[in-house]
């Protein structure tokens, strides 16, 4: 490897590392930030559908009513751009699942309970959003801590023919300080990956696609990161309608120029000249799978081939020297 390419790799890690810590916690206001135990405790629901619903107490001190605030995170050294304001209502009481007969509350919390419905349209779009109580137009924001989050209804995930696009998904998860967010993915088309099986020669990904149907000259894609944008192709199988299943081998992808070392995306061309469709694992209720959901890595002779789900749940393989 030259100088500059090993420079070009250094980089490249090296960014993917700031986005990481970047996207981990929250851009917080400037000032001293309020003890969690003095933060208003937000609990949530979302379904298939991706209406979501937010209950937290908050005592005004003003008149008039809060309002939430969700608020895109910005690249990094950027200033923010995209809020969304939504009206908050008095909770009423649901069917008790509490002692105290209110849905996630719990003893010693504020009695003014607040109730925000965000429906499916308009979409947020893709990325993470951080959740505050804005009690005045002129006020300075609250977090939300993050409590109970109702996600059972998005772990049987969506059907392709029955799922309208473009793809719109939200995820609530909590931040590594423990205030609430939501995690967005908006796309006109996906690729679903189910199932990824890694065995010692080769690895078989199978997928639903969201999107158009496999036609003539349709394939899996692994392209190679960087400017050289090394491109390899494999069959695409389908079984059934929607279904389909592509199988690589990681010794093709150590074997190109330059020993294929860098990080090489997964995508899917449904026919000849097509806009390839990146593949990835989206559709159930975890907002970040790339360290908990693990595959083995390969051995190829002095190099290191690993599957992974990145920053954004797609998936990707690794080729690393020893």
């Amino acid at each position: 490897m030259t100088e500059a390419k090993a420079t070009d790799k250094a980089a490249e890690k090296a960014a993917e590392k700031a986005a990481e810590k970047a996207n981990s916690a929250p851009v917080r206001d400037g000032g001293t930030d309020p003890e969690p135990g003095q933060l208003p405790r937000a609990s949530c629901s979302v379904d298939r559908d991706g209406r979501m619903v937010v209950r937290f107490g908050f005592e005004p001190r003003t008149a008039g009513r809060p309002r939430l605030l969700l608020r895109l995170r910005p690249p990094k050294g950027k200033p923010e751009s995209i809020t969304r304001l939504v009206d908050l209502e008095p909770d009423e009481p649901d069917e008790p699942d509490e002692p105290d007969g209110r849905p996630g509350v719990r003893a010693g919390e504020p009695e003014h309970r607040w109730r925000a419905v965000l429906e499916p349209d308009p979409a947020l779009a893709e990325g993470r959003w951080d959740l505050f109580v804005l009690p005045t137009p002129d006020a300075e924001r609250t977090p939300l801590i993050a409590g109970i989050r109702d996600l059972r209804k998005l772990v049987a995930g969506r059907e392709p023919g029955r799922t309208t696009l473009p793809l719109a998904l939200r995820v609530p998860f909590a931040t590594p300080d423990g205030t609430l967010a939501v995690r967005t993915w908006l796309r006109p088309a996906h690729v679903e990956v189910d199932r990824v099986e890694v065995g010692a020669e080769s690895t078989t990904v199978r997928a639903r696609l969201f999107g158009p149907r496999p036609g003539a000259g349709a394939q899996a894609l692994l392209r190679l990161r960087g400017a050289a944008g090394e491109v390899h192709g494999t069959e695409l199988r389908t079984d059934g309608d929607d279904h389909v299943w592509f199988t690589f081998t990681q010794r093709e992808l150590a074997d190109v120029p330059g020993g294929g070392t860098g990080v090489w995306d997964v995508l899917v061309r449904t026919e000849e000249g097509a806009r390839p469709i990146r593949a990835g694992r989206l559709l159930d209720d975890v907002a970040d799978r790339k360290k908990v959901w693990v595959y083995p890595a390969v051995g190829l002779d002095g190099r290191t081939a690993r599957t992974y789900y990145t920053l954004d749940n797609e998936l990707s393989v690794e080729v690393t020297k020893d």
